[in-house]
Formats: C-alpha cells, sequence, structure tokens
C-alpha cells in the first residue's frame, strides 16, 4: 500500500513508520519538519528491512506549500495514496490564566488546522477503500479525565475528533473512510512534557503497531469513529 504519515519524526508516528517499513509491504513518505531526525528515521527502517521502501520529507503540514509534495505523490506513489495517517502535533503546559492567546493559536494551526491542509490537499489522490486516520488524545476525548495546564492542546485535539465524524460523512459517497484515535498515555518526549517523571505502561513502540495496524485494518470495521486507546477508563 502507499502511505503517508505526518509527525513521524519521534514518538508513535515514528514508531508507526518502523513497524510499516518492517513489513516490506508498503511504500511510506514520512512527513515532519526535521529532515535529521527523518534521516535517522530511515536509516532504522532500511537496516530492519533494507528492501523497505520510505522517502523521509521535511514538511510543514501548516505552512509549506503542497504542490511539490503532489508532484512527489505523482511521480513515486503513481498518483494514489491508500492509507493517510495524521499525527503531526505539538503541546503547552501552561495553566489557563497563564495560556495567551498565541498559545491557542499555536495548537489549533498544528494539531488541527494542519490536519485540515493535509487532507484538503491529499484527498483527491485517494480512492474508494482508502482510510484516513487521525491521531487525537484522551484529552480531547468527550467524558474523559482532563489535567490542569491542557486546556489549549485538549481543545484543539476535540476540534480534530469533530472534524473526524463530519468527514466520514463528507466522504461517504467517495468511499473514504475516516476514523479517529484517541491515545492515551505512551511513553513518548510530548508524554513527558506534559507529566514529567510519570512513566507510562505503555511504550512508543506499542501504540505505534498499533497505530499501523489499525490504519491497515480498522476501516472494515469503523468510519467516523473517535476510539479511545487508553489503560483506563475515561
Amino acid at each position: 500500500m502507499n502511505i503517508i504519515v505526518t509527525g513521524a519524526s519521534s514518538g508513535v508516528g515514528f514508531e508507526a513508520v518502523i513497524e510499516l517499513i518492517a513489513t516490506g509491504k508498503h511504500k511510506v513518505i514520512a512527513l515532519a519538519r526535521s529532515q535529521d531526525k527523518l534521516e535517522r528515521l530511515a536509516q532504522i527502517a532500511l537496516d530492519l528491512n533494507p528492501e523497505g521502501i520510505i522517502y523521509p520529507i521535511a514538511f510543514d503540514v501548516v505552512h509549506d506549500d503542497y504542490d511539490g509534495l503532489q508532484q512527489f505523490i505523482n511521480s513515486h506513489f503513481d498518483g494514489k495514496i491508500d492509507i493517510l495517517i495524521n499525527n503531526a502535533g505539538t503541546l503547552v503546559n501552561k495553566p489557563f490564566m497563564e495560556t495567551d492567546e498565541s498559545d491557542f493559536v499555536e495548537m489549533l494551526q498544528s494539531n488541527f488546522i494542519g490536519h485540515v491542509r493535509v487532507i484538503q490537499s491529499l484527498q483527491k489522490f485517494m480512492p474508494a477503500g482508502s482510510h484516513i486516520v487521525n491521531i487525537g488524545s484522551m484529552g480531547g476525548f468527550q467524558g474523559s479525565a482532563k489535567f490542569a495546564g491542557l486546556s489549549a492542546y485538549s481543545a484543539s485535539k476535540a476540534a480534530l475528533h469533530t472534524l473526524t465524524e463530519c468527514l466520514a460523512q463528507e466522504f461517504a459517497e467517495k468511499e473514504i473512510k475516516v476514523n479517529c484515535l484517541a491515545l492515551g498515555s505512551a511513553q513518548t518526549e510530548m508524554l513527558e512534557k506534559a507529566f514529567p517523571g510519570y512513566q507510562s505502561p505503555v511504550m512508543a513502540f506499542e501504540m505505534g503497531k498499533y497505530i499501523a495496524d489499525f490504519a491497515l485494518t480498522g476501516h472494515r470495521f469503523f468510519n467516523g469513529k473517535v476510539l479511545p486507546v487508553a489503560m483506563v477508563t475515561p
């Protein structure tokens, strides 16, 4: 399959790409802002599977122009994307009264608008039966426990969750499935930023494998769903 993963330079996105390349059955475009980290990802992936096909591309989903990426998809993916995993994002951890407007703008741009741009720019390459997987958070999952300092982050993820439900209806006639995984904790740099000193019972590579497996098969069972992926009850 032809697969694109955003936010691939670290955390669960990094691990999902490793899992997808390790199978030897897929071509993956890995997008992130850091070319150095992407090159490291590609080296690890190809060490595990020398016959794997991975294209590490430094790309900012919020600010960069999509024309070049679209041309690359036409030439290297034959104009077809089977799976799009929207994992790019960042986190601000501040008390609400210290969180200024620019923090909310940053969270919405990175965790919501960036995904909107990706989907609007790349949906035309996705045939019937393809799958869009948005990576959300339990922080934005209705009824789940919320934590001080994460209001801007959680609100941006909640927007992504609702977008998922809307797009499943928008793309129904095209037979493109859209789902969202609301992730609980996994041991990543972002988790350390949100909860310094906390040790998750789930390792990043375990969550990455789950994301990869769901992207490949989840659309057979789900569409327009925001699915909690957490060790505790919301």
